[in-house]
């Protein structure tokens, strides 16, 4: 009897902790992991909306990408847009959470203000920027006008487009990498900023020689974090298309990949083709957040 009670108590220690993560590794089998492979099998295959499956194709499609000028066109644009959008974001999200980690008035209302662009509605960003940057009576035009500039055509130009959805980005970002930030600085001693201040370190000096190195795990997770959800830049975009057809604009001047793959699988039918892109851009999302890791290791094991 005691055997059989010293088994089962040694079954619980070393069953319980796969217990508790079986359903983690459940849900993401089922809706992560299924869909990923299931994207590859389809990718390899001419697949339309109405007719399914129409035969084995291989690399066909794959073959199809390298040479299209609008998946080139579109990583061009997604890229582009990820560094106007995610470098400004994540400077101004540690300046601000810097500020909200020192003794000033207001500053939990503060606190509880930077999430509420993460919790607005798609449909009410839609509006406040199509008001903001339109053409003819955009608010922000109109105080161009005052100071002498000519009115921008936000829709029209490639860097004019990647500028106005940056802004839309690092509106709906920036509170929450604060956030992330915050925390992480709560954990820093402040006997290490007290000592900084006793040998006469100003706040400046103390933030790059103390809250920057303290921080880089999190800086490190945060850029990962961002690369994964910018290279998949959908919404801001889309929303920034009044259009609907998810072109982009009339030549494409902000077309992202995730707007081509949609393009191509939901408008135009060819599943196959989608499905492609979707596994290249898988893949390149893969390399970059390979590329970050080492840099950060690089710079982590530097003198």
């Amino acid at each position: 009897m005691r055997r059989l009670t010293r088994l089962g108590a040694a079954a619980d220690t070393k069953g319980a902790p796969y217990l508790f993560i079986a359903p983690f590794f459940l849900l993401f089998g089922v809706f992560g992991l299924f869909p990923l492979l299931y994207t590859a099998w389809v990718s390899l295959h001419d697949w339309s909306l109405i007719g399914g499956n129409e035969g084995f194709a291989g690399l066909d499609n794959y073959a199809r990408l390298l040479s299209d000028e609008k998946f080139w066109n579109a990583l061009v644009n997604t890229l582009g847009i990820f560094a106007v959008a995610v470098v400004p974001q994540l400077m101004l999200a540690l300046l601000l959470a810097d500020t909200l980690n020192r003794a000033i008035r207001g500053r939990s209302l503060f606190r509880m203000a930077l999430i509420i662009p993460y919790v607005t509605s798609i449909a009410a960003m839609a509006i406040v920027f199509s008001t903001l940057f339109g053409t003819e009576f955009g608010l922000i035009n109109q105080l161009l006008g005052t100071v002498g500039i000519e009115p921008v055509n936000w829709r029209g130009g490639r860097f004019s487009s990647w500028a106005a959805i940056a802004v839309m980005i690092d509106w709906r970002w920036i509170g929450y990498n604060t956030l992330i930030y915050l925390a992480a600085m709560q954990a820093v001693p402040r006997d290490l900023y007290e000592a900084a201040a006793l040998d006469g370190a100003s706040r400046v000096r103390q933030f790059f020689q103390i809250t920057i190195p303290m921080l880089r795990p999190t800086i490190l997770f945060t850029v990962i974090v961002s690369t994964i959800g910018q290279m998949q830049l959908f919404t801001e975009p889309a929303v920034f298309d009044t259009g609907g057809a998810m072109q982009g604009g009339t030549q494409g001047q902000f077309q992202t990949v995730m707007m081509l793959v949609f393009q191509e699988a939901f408008r135009y039918g060819d599943y196959g083709y989608g499905a492609a892109i979707s596994w290249v851009l898988f893949w390149i999302i893969v390399v970059l957040g390979a590329v970050n890791a080492l840099l950060a290791r690089t710079i982590k094991g530097a003198p």
